[in-house]
């Protein structure tokens, strides 16, 4: 597994695609077409048969299934763990002042924690700023 991080609109999607030959269908944007929700596919796979090689825009998958309730850190381990050369990409949320409002609080803490976990446990980790990747692992 990849993990790709970086501020929001620095071009992680771009790089990915760039630097690891991979076309705009091998990217999973949280709702494939077949129209289902994000939480009924990720650990499936699409009407093709096809399972997704990139998940993009994580953080936003994971602050859906965390506002529905959901534990949305026992679904990514299980699909990393079935998916093994999947690459995710995710903005860094965690940087700046500290919420007021405590689901906000809540989903930069557990988004973090599962980044740094996802991290550790990566063969790889880049991170995106301006379009370039910087590898840091």
């Amino acid at each position: 597994m990849k993990l790709i991080i970086g501020g929001y609109a620095q071009g992680k999607l771009k790089y990915v695609l760039q630097n690891y030959c991979l076309g705009a269908d091998s990217v999973w944007e949280g709702t494939l077409p077949t129209g289902k929700p994000a939480a009924e596919t990720l650990a499936g796979e699409d009407e093709a048969g096809v399972s997704p090689v990139v998940i993009n825009r994580f953080h936003i998958w994971f602050r859906e299934r965390l506002e529905a309730g959901e534990a949305p850190e026992a679904v990514i381990r299980e699909y990393v763990t079935g998916n093994p050369d999947c690459i995710i990409i995710s903005d860094e949320v965690g940087n700046g002042i500290v919420p007021v409002d405590a689901l906000e609080r809540e989903y930069r803490e557990r988004l973090g924690r599962i980044l740094v976990e996802l991290a550790q446990n990566a063969e790889e980790v880049v991170r995106v700023i301006c379009g370039l990747g910087q590898k840091i692992k």
